[in-house]
């Protein structure tokens, strides 16, 4: 049994006049991608220098415009990749590079010495405040760890006052969610004190969920509380960095943004320690979805997938929001039909908004194509096989035939798994299309008997076909080809047939236009009742070659075995 009394909860503030609740996300705050220091950080793999440098661009690419590109003192490389950018001049003029250091002079004095040469820079500096690592880690008392935050932000200041160009302060109050509300609030505001920030010279408070401790609703409480207990807010951006230790990394930033979060770090995909960093992209296209601009260039997800995937060397799930490769596929029968009839009645109406059965938002709008939309397995049922054969073949089934086809389908689906769309078109043809012997059409004529349309028998049609491959012909007539062609297969075949519907529709378009024909004929004897299908660019032969599909998978044994007698 699971020992569960050996962990606590966490905390919660005491918070009633709370208003987030009742507050909507309306803009895309300041993203800052953080993928080439916490994400780099956390990879089996950790990036080399042309790999960081292609991401750099992608980042750029994308819209991003603060990027924390690393911890310049911590290493070499880290040091090196900085230096690149700026020697080979990479950094645009609109793009405001991030760095990372603790609260230690070497440290800073390291960094200012990376960012040499750089117009506009922020400066991140972090000291670690909760509960449990001044206790077990540093062994210092409050006093002790304020202490350290002001030091490292004037140290900062007086490196900032020589730097040629302009320096942001941004300071991380690392393990925020370990730390008691006040106490956090007191660092803050000391450090925005030793900076003397002002509206024109802010200072970035960044306060992170280093690990993910509670519920999404007690963070953003949190942050509502220090949003209107910061000493100087008029001189404060406020910032968040969440991480997804519970799994709710985006709903506890989605809910500080309602609390008063103005700037977001994160990465692309969540990649980052343990469990990672909020998934910026995620919360992105959620803002997409509800008809927000995310003011981020992502309209195509692939690019971006394999940038990420080559660069990291790490794979999307295929569950993964809106970049999974399964994420806009139906398996369920009934999600197939909804997802059918929704995207058709789209088609049809031509709303102004995307409204479609299980599909948040239209996958092409973020470079994903239609094709794996439905996907046929045994879990399958008549709506998503109709809709694999029209949106991949145009074949247009008429609704009576949907589950017919589907159990052809559904068996194949069950002796091994899914089927794909060229092994569905393959079965059709097999089952109608090349539904051919015993009884085979080869030629028909057509002859007007009457110009008089009311007349019963105004069409005369002569038709070729062969019998176990023997020639035979008949001549009949009726009121229209199809009439006719029944007639004379029913006399001629000693067979009891009805039409019970007919459809037909065009395949392609142009001067060779196929068409299809669908006949749903009824064995009026014992009511057996089938679909056949015919294809031609000739409408009317097309719906002969149908007929003859029906008569052959209603008929076909009986015929063989009468021909099988009439031989021994």
């Amino acid at each position: 049994m699971l020992n569960y009394k050996r962990y606590k909860r966490s905390p919660v503030i005491d918070h009633p006049e709370r208003r987030w609740p009742d507050k909507q996300i309306n803009k895309a705050p300041v993203w800052v991608s953080v993928d080439l220091r916490d994400g780099n950080q956390a990879l089996v793999e950790p990036m080399v220098v042309s790999e960081k440098i292609e991401m750099f661009k992608k980042l750029v690419e994308l819209g991003f415009k603060e990027i924390e590109i690393g911890f310049p003192a911590s290493s070499q490389i880290e040091f090196d990749f900085l230096r690149e950018l700026v020697d080979k001049k990479l950094i645009p003029s609109d793009v405001v590079v991030q760095v990372l250091s603790q609260c230690r002079e070497d440290q800073i004095e390291r960094t200012f010495e990376s960012i040499q040469g750089i117009p506009k820079a922020i400066v991140h500096i972090y000291n670690s405040t909760s509960t449990l690592q001044r206790d077990v880690v540093f062994n210092k008392s409050k006093e002790e760890i304020k202490q350290l935050a002001v030091d490292g932000t004037l140290m900062v200041k007086e490196r900032a006052l020589k730097f040629p160009g302009e320096i942001v302060l941004e300071y991380s109050p690392e393990s925020f969610t370990g730390t008691e509300p006040e106490y956090a609030c007191e660092v803050c505001n000391a450090v925005t004190e030793a900076w003397e920030a002002t509206p024109d010279n802010k200072v970035i408070i960044n306060l992170p969920a280093t690990v993910e401790m509670t519920t999404p609703n007690v963070y953003a409480d949190i942050i509502e509380w220090e949003n209107e207990h910061l000493d100087r807010r008029d001189s404060v951006i406020l910032s968040v960095h969440p991480h997804n230790d519970r799994g709710t990394g985006v709903a506890a930033t989605e809910l500080a943004m309602l609390a008063g979060a103005e700037r977001v770090e994160g990465t692309l995909f969540g990649n980052g320690e343990r469990t990672g960093n909020v998934d910026i992209l995620n919360i992105a296209y959620n803002m997409f979805s509800q008809g927000i601009d995310p003011e981020l260039n992502i309209e195509n997800i692939n690019d971006i997938i394999d940038m990420y995937e080559k660069c990291t060397k790490m794979k999307i799930d295929p569950r993964h929001p809106y970049a999974g490769k399964l994420v806009f596929t139906a398996f369920s029968g009934s999600h197939q039909d909804a997802i059918s009839k929704g995207i058709k009645a789209m088609m049809e109406r031509h709303p102004d908004v995307w409204e479609v059965p299980y599909l948040t938002i239209d996958p092409a709008d973020i470079g994903r194509e239609y094709e794996p939309i439905v996907r046929i397995n045994s879990q399958s049922g008549k709506g998503g096989v109709a809709f694999v054969m029209d949106s991949y073949f145009g074949f247009k089934l008429p609704k009576g035939m949907h589950k017919e086809f589907a159990n052809v389908i559904q068996g194949i689906s069950e002796k091994q798994g899914e089927v794909a769309p060229k092994e569905i078109m393959e079965a059709f043809r097999e089952t109608y299309l090349n539904k051919k012997e015993p009884i085979h059409f080869r030629k028909l004529q057509v002859v007007d008997l009457s110009d008089d349309t009311d007349t019963e028998h105004d069409t005369q049609v002569t038709v070729q076909y062969t019998d176990h491959g023997l020639q035979k012909e008949f001549t009949a007539t009726g009121n229209g080809p199809i009439d006719a062609v029944k007639r004379g297969l029913s006399e001629e075949l000693g067979i009891n047939i009805k039409i019970v519907d007919y459809e037909e529709h065009a395949l392609t378009g142009g001067s060779n236009a196929q068409a299809a024909a669908y006949i749903h004929m009824l064995s009026v004897d014992d009511n057996h009742i089938t679909y056949g299908v015919g294809v031609s660019s000739n409408i009317t032969r097309a719906s002969v070659r149908a007929m003859f599909s029906a008569v052959n998978r209603l008929f076909g044994e009986r015929f063989d075995a009468e021909h099988s007698r009439q031989n021994q």
